[in-house]
C-alpha cells in the first residue's frame, strides 16, 4: 500500500520552485524518519492533485530524488523510499532546551558590537514609503543579464575557479577589470599584487584596522560618519578621535597631531554627501606626509555620484603610498553581493591576504566569476547608465517635493549619490519622527547613529531615493512634513 497523500504538504512560507520544494519536503520526511526504507510513494498524479501542482512537476522532483538515491523506480510499480537512503538518527533526542551556566559577560573577551543595520526594518519592502539607504531596485536590476552570467560560471569551463580552494589568491578575471577599467576611472594606477577582492568594504575596513590599527595607535573618523566603522575600530581598541566634517569635507588642520591613521570618504561623505575640494585633498596628503600619517580613503559611492564628473580620488593623488584605497560593488549592483576590493601598496596587500586568508581563505569563487563575466561583458556599464538616469530623476523629483513642503536639507544638495541629509525644525527629535512615520508606512533613518558623541545628531535624518519609484516620493515627502507639523502641534 501507497503511502497516504495526506502526509503530504507544502509549507506556504517556503521558498524556491515547486520542483524542489517537493523535494526538499520528501527528502526531510525521509532524514525525519517519517518515511522509511522500502515504503511506496503515492503516484505522482495523485500527489500532485492532493498538492495542486502539476503532474510533471511532481515527475521532475520524483526524479531528482531518484539520481540522489532517496527514491528508486520500480518499473510499473511505482516509486518507493530507496534501501540506500540516508537514515535518521536512531537515538533519542533531548528537546528541552539546554541549562546555560556560563558567565558569558565573563567569558567573552571582545564584543561584537552593534548590529549593523539593527535600526531598519527587515520588512522594509512592506512599506509603501521606503526611503531606504542602500538597498537594491529590482526595476532597475538587470536579472536576465546576471543570471547568465552566473549559468556561465557554472558552466564546465569554470569548474575549477567554483569548485577548487583558492588559498588566499582572487578571481584574475576580476581582479584585471578592477585594474584595468574601475580603477582608471578613479585615476588610480595599480599592479595585480596591489589589489586584494574583498567580502564588501566593511572586509576591506576591517582587514585595514586589523592591520594597522592597535592599542597604542589613534585613529581618526569623520564626524558624523559611517558607524560602522566605529564598530571596526572598537575591535582593535584604538584610540578614536572624531573630526568634524563642515561644508567643504573634513578641515585637514582639524586633525589631532597624534593621528597614525585617517578613515574618510572625501569623495562623497558619508552621510552627508559632502566632496572634499581638490585643493583641501592635496593639503591632506601634504599633512600626511609631514606627520607619517596612513590615510584610508573609502570611495564607496563613486559610481552613482551623479552626473558631475567626480574628483580624482585621494588615491590617485598620493605619490608616497600613504592612501589606501576602499572600494565596492555592493550600492551599484546588490548590497546581497557582498563584493568589494582593497587598493594599496604591495607590502600591505600581501599582509591583507594572509590575514583575510586565516578568516576567510577568499571570496566564493563562483560569485567572483560571475561578476567578472558581467562586469567584463559590459552589462555593468549599462546598468550604471540606468541607475544614473533613474537616480538623477529621483532626486530631482525628491529636490522639488522637499522644496515644495518646506523641509530643512542640511547637506549639500545637488552632488548627487542616493540620498539627502535632512535637518528636523527645533524641538524634533529625528528618531521620534521616525517611529512616527512608520505609522504612515513612510521609513527614513535617524541620524544619531552616524555621530561618535552621544547625544549627538538628534535633528538629522536621512531619506534615500534608491529604493522608492520616483511617482512615490512625492507622497511619501508630504507624509514626512505632515508628521512634523503634527509633532509641532500644527495644523494641516
Amino acid at each position: 500500500m501507497a503511502i497516504a497523500t495526506d502526509s503530504f504538504f507544502l509549507t506556504p512560507d517556503s521558498e524556491g520552485t515547486l520542483q524542489s520544494r517537493i523535494r526538499q519536503m520528501v527528502a526531510e520526511a525521509i532524514l525525519a524518519g517519517r518515511l522509511r526504507p522500502g515504503e511506496r510513494m503515492p503516484s505522482s498524479r495523485k500527489l500532485a492533485a492532493h498538492l495542486g501542482v502539476s503532474r510533471i512537476t511532481v515527475t521532475l522532483a520524483y526524479g531528482d530524488l531518484v539520481a540522489d538515491d532517496y527514491l528508486c523506480a520500480r518499473g510499473r510499480s511505482g516509486y518507493f523510499v530507496s534501501e540506500n537512503a540516508p537514515q535518521p538518527q536512531d537515538f533519542a533526542l533531548d528537546r528541552s532546551p539546554p541549562r546555560d551556566s556560563v558567565d558569558w559577560a565573563r567569558a567573552l573577551s571582545q564584543r561584537g558590537g552593534a548590529m549593523l543595520g539593527a535600526g531598519k526594518p527587515r520588512n522594509w519592502r512592506d512599506y509603501r514609503f521606503p526611503f531606504v539607504y542602500g538597498q537594491a531596485d529590482p526595476s532597475l536590476f538587470d536579472h536576465h543579464n546576471w543570471r547568465g552570467c552566473t549559468l556561465m560560471a557554472l558552466g564546465q569551463k569554470d569548474f575549477h575557479s567554483l569548485t577548487d580552494d583558492q588559498f588566499e589568491q582572487d578571481d584574475p578575471g576580476l581582479v584585471e577589470y578592477i585594474a584595468r577599467h574601475t580603477l582608471p576611472r578613479r585615476g588610480i594606477l595599480a599592479r595585480p599584487d596591489e589589489i586584494l577582492v574583498t567580502l564588501g568594504a566593511q572586509n576591506a575596513l576591517w582587514l585595514a584596522a586589523q592591520l594597522l590599527l592597535n592599542q597604542r595607535r589613534t585613529a581618526a573618523i569623520e564626524e558624523p560618519g559611517y558607524p560602522g566603522l566605529r564598530e571596526i575600530l572598537n575591535q582593535t581598541r584604538c584610540r578614536v578621535e572624531p573630526v568634524t566634517v563642515g561644508a567643504q569635507g573634513l578641515e585637514p588642520a582639524d586633525l589631532p597631531p597624534e593621528v597614525d591613521v585617517l578613515f574618510c570618504t572625501p569623495s562623497h561623505h558619508c552621510p552627508t554627501g559632502t566632496t572634499m575640494p581638490l585643493a583641501a585633498r592635496r593639503a591632506l596628503l601634504d599633512t600626511a606626509a609631514r606627520r607619517g600619517m596612513l590615510i584610508v580613503e573609502d570611495d564607496y559611492e563613486f559610481e552613482i555620484a551623479g552626473s558631475q564628473a567626480p574628483l580624482p580620488a585621494l588615491k590617485s593623488l598620493d605619490r608616497e603610498g600613504r592612501v589606501i584605497h576602499v572600494g565596492s560593488f555592493s550600492k551599484s549592483l546588490f548590497p546581497g553581493l557582498r563584493l568589494g576590493f582593497l587598493v594599496g601598496a604591495a607590502p600591505f596587500i600581501r599582509e591583507a591576504r594572509a590575514l583575510r586568508g586565516i578568516v576567510l581563505r577568499h571570496p566564493p569563487g563562483l560569485v567572483q566569476r560571475a561578476a567578472a563575466y558581467f562586469l567584463s561583458l559590459g552589462h555593468y556599464d549599462a546598468l550604471l547608465r540606468r541607475l544614473g538616469r533613474a537616480f538623477e530623476t529621483r532626486r530631482r523629483v525628491m529636490l522639488e517635493a522637499v522644496r515644495a513642503e518646506g523641509l530643512a536639507i542640511a547637506g549639500p544638495a545637488e552632488m548627487g549619490g542616493s540620498s539627502l541629509w535632512m535637518r528636523t525644525p527645533d524641538g524634533i527629535d529625528a528618531q521620534r519622527l521616525t517611529e512616527a512615520l512608520r505609522e504612515d508606512s513612510v521609513l527614513i533613518e535617524p541620524g544619531a547613529a552616524f555621530f561618535h558623541q552621544p547625544g549627538s545628531g538628534q535633528r538629522h535624518y536621512r531619506i534615500a531615493y534608491s529604493s522608492i519609484t520616483a511617482e512615490r516620493i512625492p507622497e511619501g515627502i508630504r507624509r514626512i512634513a505632515r508628521r512634523i507639523d503634527n509633532l509641532q502641534g500644527k495644523p494641516r
